[in-house]
């Protein structure tokens, strides 16, 4: 395969102060030489491109990396279905049951609504889904069967984790077993819900959940919403688990609102006992919910990732997929409006990667890296944060997926 070249690439390349005395990012052209899906070499835009080769021209866009999705439920929306607004509840097990009303009723269409939601997640930048998939005594493998098909029409392009959830409740009927075949057939990961809220028994759940992912080599997400010392020792209680079976590096749970529910000292114990495991922690940044501390979090050395949940559904008729509205809604929430600090939270769409670090170090992107950008129209991410521009065109392996950029035949 020959080198092709993106040409007038805009890249942060470090700081630089202004008249004030206040940081900017800098940035620079280059042209950047791709061959099999890597980036090869880096030239600055003055450079000549040195061999006749496809030129796609960038035209001075910005690149960012890709974002992942990192919570997500492909099975759920009702995209590319009439028009409904939600049925109001008074609590999550009446939400639960008006769900379990409908499944079968959407069964049928699951392919169809999880590519409709895939198509506007890449979209928006993203090109790594981690969807939860309904594993229940209602309609069984079916969600599961119509996402995995919708995920191969879109090989190549978008990677998946696919977690078997339990979200009715996972020691009820035959769920276990069910779970298990959901295993055998293309879940790639274990899902948990409330061990306590909804399984009212957490030992037995989290045991079970373990059980699970140990028998078929899984990681695990587990959805945490019970608050305060209920959801705490929930948290701990697991990490227990995740000691015994050396699972370290292989958990995250999600939501994990009572976190942010109990005193600092305990925030703290609890931070560092996240980081020692590897246990990640997966925020949506919700309105009506307390946080997770996530910048306790990340002082700590937790991993901590942005997703959209689900949307356009039973749940919500809100959202849009785009991770990035996570991110400007996380620097609002904490008041960060300096140019270092906005470009910063890009990492938690992006599952850590950043083009600086905060001291203006360059980092991405480099020879090897896979040649996956997003282009966009903005003097640094730090704008992109702030003010969410559209996604002009998105790169996997040096291919564009989504949108246009000029492309030309270039000879010396």
């Amino acid at each position: 395969m020959n080198l092709k070249w993106l040409k007038n690439v805009k890249l942060e390349v470090g700081n630089q102060l202004n008249e004030d005395g206040l940081i900017e990012t800098k940035t620079d052209l280059f042209h950047i030489g791709i061959k099999e899906g890597k980036i090869m070499e880096r030239l600055h835009h003055t450079e000549s491109i040195s061999e006749q080769a496809e030129v796609i021209d960038a035209n001075g866009l910005l690149a960012i990396p890709t974002f992942k999705e990192m919570h997500n439920h492909l099975d759920k929306t009702y995209l590319s279905l009439d028009w409904k607004a939600c049925r109001p509840v008074k609590n999550l097990n009446e939400r639960l049951h008006f769900e379990a009303q409908e499944l079968k009723e959407l069964a049928p269409t699951a392919k169809q609504r999880a590519m409709s939601m895939i198509e506007m997640i890449l979209s928006k930048g993203s090109t790594h889904i981690r969807t939860h998939v309904n594993i229940d005594p209602y309609i069984g493998l079916k969600n599961l069967e119509g996402v995995l098909e919708a995920l191969e029409e879109f090989k190549g392009v978008i990677t998946a984790d696919v977690i078997a959830f339990p979200q009715h409740g996972l020691l009820r009927d035959d769920v276990p077993q069910l779970m298990r075949k959901a295993m055998r057939n293309g879940a790639t990961m274990v899902g948990g819900l409330d061990p306590a809220g909804i399984d009212r028994s957490i030992e037995k759940s989290l045991y079970e959940t373990m059980e699970i992912a140990s028998e078929f080599n899984a990681d695990v997400d587990i959805h945490l919403h019970d608050g305060r010392n209920v959801g705490t020792y929930t948290i701990d209680k697991w990490m227990d688990y995740v000691e015994e079976a050396n699972w370290q590096n292989r958990s995250a749970i999600s939501h994990a609102f009572c976190i942010g529910e109990v005193p600092e000292a305990q925030q703290r114990a609890l931070a560092e006992r996240l980081r020692e495991n590897g246990v990640s922690i997966m925020s949506t940044i919700p309105l009506t919910k307390s946080l997770p501390p996530i910048e306790l979090l990340d002082a700590h050395g937790v991993d901590v990732h942005f997703g959209c949940d689900g949307f356009y559904d039973s749940w919500s008729p809100h959202g849009n997929g785009d991770v990035l509205e996570k991110v400007q809604k996380y620097a609002q929430i904490s008041r960060r409006i300096d140019e270092v600090s906005l470009r910063s939270t890009l990492k938690w769409a992006t599952g850590g990667v950043t083009a600086l670090t905060n001291k203006g170090e360059y980092l991405w992107p480099k020879a090897e890296d896979k040649a996956n950008f997003i282009f966009i129209e903005a003097a640094s991410s730090a704008e992109a944060v702030a003010r969410r521009p559209d996604r002009k065109a998105i790169m996997i392996n040096g291919e564009i997926v989504y949108g246009t950029l000029s492309k030309l035949e270039y000879t010396v």
